[in-house]
């Protein structure tokens, strides 16, 4: 025991100190903010599909929720249907199987809606493009507001994209 301790102790604390504020992350939730409340008057929502992805943008999509880019603080909101949303983040190419199912989505999502194809396969179908399992593209499938590139794009790709489809609404 009094060796752990003092062990403890001969170490002491070896964390990282905290990353610096990221002064464009503020710019950008500054203006997707103003854009938000301007254009829609309330909070944004958004449906999220994943069309046939690899969870590569799902896991930066996911990264938007945690306390350092923190969307809920700017009153975004994701919901469970596509009845209750303003866009859709659509992710992956359009696979055959799934091709229905966006279509659905896209028409019970109410108008004005918005739409962003997510990452290098939503945006141009990405290494996998049409074949016979997938449709390519989200363009193909949906009409497509923005389309964000990269793969997987960063969380501060995301929140420009949607900032860019909203403030062309």
């Amino acid at each position: 025991m009094y060796q752990i301790l003092r062990q403890i102790v001969r170490t002491g604390i070896k964390t990282e100190a905290p990353p610096a504020p990221d002064q464009d992350l503020r710019v950008a939730a500054q203006r997707l903010e103003r854009a938000m409340l301007e254009t829609l008057g309330r909070a944004l929502v958004i449906r999220q599909i994943d069309a046939g992805s690899c969870n590569g943008c799902e896991l930066e999509i996911n990264a938007l929720s945690n306390p350092y880019y923190n969307l809920e603080a700017l009153g975004i909101k994701f919901a469970a249907s596509p009845k209750h949303a303003d866009l859709l983040l659509v992710t992956g190419p359009v696979a055959k199987n799934m091709e229905v199912a966006v279509k659905r989505a896209y028409e019970c999502t109410p108008a004005p809606k918005l739409v962003v194809a997510v990452g290098d396969c939503g945006a141009n179908g990405g290494v996998f493009g049409e074949s016979y399992a997938s449709c390519g593209r989200v363009a193909n499938v949906i009409p497509v507001d923005v389309a964000v590139p990269g793969c997987p794009p960063t969380p501060l790709a995301l929140m420009t994209g949607i900032l860019t489809a909203i403030s062309s609404r």
